[in-house]
Order: C-alpha cells, then sequence, then structure tokens
C-alpha cells in the first residue's frame, strides 16, 4: 500500500523552511539567495513565487519572507518582518579541535555549530594525520563552513559560527599567551598522559564571558605540547576514561555548558 501525504507535515515544512541569506539586512528588502540556498528552495522543496519562508543572514538577523522570483535567473526574497532567532550562548567559547581524518571533522563542526560554539579553530598537531597544505588544496575550510551554515539552518541559530584559518599548535600556543581572559584556555588531555591536570568538576563554576577549549587528535597530544601549552593552559581530564577524538568536543562542550549554567 502506498502511504497518504499528509499534506498539514507538507505545508508546516514549507512555511518553517529556513535559508541562508547573507545579504538579508532589514525588512523590505529584496535578497538574492546562494546557489546552493536556491537550489533546494526549488528542486527540494519546490516552493514558487508567493510562498512563506525565513531566512537568517549568519550575523544574528533572522526574517520572515515571501519568495518573490524563483526561476533560472535565481531565487529572490522579500523580506517582511524581522523575527526572534534561537538565544545565541552568553559564553563565546572559541574550540581549538585537532583536524580529524576523513569525515570526522565534519561530524565535529556539525555538533559543535549545534552546542553553541561561538567559532571553531581548527588545529594542525603533531599526531594530526594531514598538513595545512593539503587542508588548503582540498578546500576543506569551505566544507567545513557550508557544514556550519547547514547545522545552523537545522539547529535555528541565526548566527553561523566562523572557521578559522587553521593553525599549527606552537601558533596557537603563542597566539593563547597574549590572551587576558579570565578563564584560562582548557586543554583536554589524556589521563594517563602524567600532565598535571585536574578533573572538569575541580574547575570554577562560575558563568564565564568566553573560553577556549582545545581537542586533540586521534593519536592524542604529544609530549612537547603538553609541555608547551602548560603555562598558558589548564589541563583537564573527563575522569579517567579515554573518550574518542570525535567524542570528546560533544562531551566536553556538553559538560561546560551545563557547569556554566547554559543548559
Amino acid at each position: 500500500m502506498v502511504p497518504q501525504c499528509d499534506c498539514a507535515t507538507v505545508h508546516n515544512l514549507r512555511v518553517h523552511a529556513r535559508f541562508h541569506a547573507p545579504d538579508a539586512q532589514v525588512p523590505g528588502d529584496l535578497v538574492l539567495l546562494p546557489t546552493e540556498e536556491a537550489e533546494h528552495l526549488t528542486r527540494v522543496l519546490r516552493l514558487k513565487a508567493g510562498d512563506s519562508l525565513r531566512v537568517f543572514n549568519g550575523r544574528g538577523g533572522e526574517f520572515d519572507a515571501t519568495v518573490e522570483q524563483a526561476g533560472k535567473s535565481g531565487v529572490r526574497v522579500r523580506l517582511r518582518s524581522a523575527r526572534q532567532p534561537a538565544k545565541e550562548a552568553s559564553v563565546a567559547i572559541t574550540l581549538a579541535q585537532a583536524v580529524l581524518k576523513g569525515d570526522k571533522m565534519d561530524d565535529v563542526v556539525r555538533d559543535a555549530v549545534m552546542l553553541g560554539v561561538a567559532a571553531i579553530q581548527p588545529v594542525v598537531t603533531e599526531r594530526t594525520e594531514i598538513t595545512r597544505a593539503l587542508l588548503a588544496r582540498g578546500r576543506r575550510g569551505d566544507r567545513w563552513e557550508r557544514i556550519a551554515i547547514s547545522s545552523a539552518k537545522q539547529c535555528g541559530r541565526a548566527t553561523v559560527p566562523p572557521i578559522l584559518e587553521p593553525l599549527e599548535f606552537p601558533d596557537l600556543a603563542d597566539a593563547l599567551a597574549t590572551l587576558t581572559l579570565p578563564q584560562p584556555a582548557l586543554m583536554f588531555v589524556e589521563p594517563d598522559t602524567g600532565a598535571d591536570a585536574s578533573m572538569l568538576s575541580e574547575m570554577d563554576q562560575s558563568p564565564q564571558r568566553e573560553a577556549t577549549v582545545i581537542i586533540g587528535p586521534e593519536g592524542g597530544w604529544a609530549s612537547g605540547e603538553i609541555e608547551r601549552a602548560a603555562s598558558v593552559c589548564r589541563m583537564v581530564t573527563l575522569g579517567g576514561r579515554t573518550l574518542r577524538a570525535d567524542a570528546m568536543p560533544v562531551v566536553a562542550l556538553s559538560a561546560l555548558f551545563t557547569i556554566w549554567r547554559e543548559f
């Protein structure tokens, strides 16, 4: 038996569809959607002139809008009124993540955006299995930006966190040394690493304004990296367990947002 179409569900999907429109600024604007967004609107959702939708500009602005034109020359939408998007986290966390192999880094970007990070800093470490040159040639940054936009669309954020240019770990440590944040950068390490690390539950639980969270690669941190970071980072562990590199950022961010009363 062919399942019956739930027309109400289809209608709701259309009405509440969100699209990234970086040029959206104020109600009344006529905005051209980026190519990928336009194709999703016309080919997947099959919206047409007169249909309602929502757009966000990636910088905190979200609007009700109406499709004004949908054709070969592109999709243009008319902004009607501003909306209140999902609230941004009160703690601005920069996730400094060692680049993971394969599509694991894609998952980290997706989940970190969904959880509410303010920025993502890819890091190339001694045990990272890819170089900055290969990242650039593979246009991985562009891919991560698309994933960040898609994740923001799904979770209701109107702000798309920037994916920063990859840094070598020594350069990250040097940059952290110049910061004057009340909360030092938190570097997550394995429980048997030998570093002078404390349990996450032992840290100051008062809400912070901003923080940097550093997560290592599949092979863990090299001893030299831990030594170099010791003066600019607080070493922390998640108990006595060693977690997968792609699971660690989700667990760490969730724990921190809970400790700082974001959740």
